[in-house]
């Protein structure tokens, strides 16, 4: 009995997946939360979904390798970034909360944040 090796895996393929894990990132934060962080606003990115909030500043949200996420405060100012807070291992039931905390950068410090 020989191993069968598996189909590559084409670019349109990759591009499916994305989206949909996308979209999956998306329905566990919700629309009403979506609507409050950034106006309905979805920035794709590599693994995940970015908000952009306002002053620089957007919610990144990434799929981790072992199926939990990774939410991150992003400020942007020059054409750099700064990561002002992060928390990994993230369950999908916790999405919606700590996205929208990242969110409110004047009423949460990185007091609450871990740093990376």
């Amino acid at each position: 009995m020989g191993y069968r090796v598996p189909p590559r895996v084409s670019h349109i393929e990759k591009a499916m997946i994305d989206k949909a894990q996308r979209d999956e990132i998306a329905r566990e934060i919700g629309t009403g939360n979506i609507m409050a962080i950034s106006g309905g606003r979805i920035y794709p990115i590599t693994h995940g979904i970015e908000l952009p909030v306002s002053g620089g500043y957007s919610v990144r949200i990434t799929l981790d390798p072992i199926d939990t996420y990774t939410v991150s405060r992003v400020f942007r100012r020059g054409g750099k970034e700064f990561i002002h807070g992060s928390i990994s291992y993230v369950y999908a039931d916790q999405i919606s909360e700590l996205a929208y905390r990242a969110s409110c950068f004047e009423s949460y410090d990185e007091t609450h944040w871990s740093t990376p």
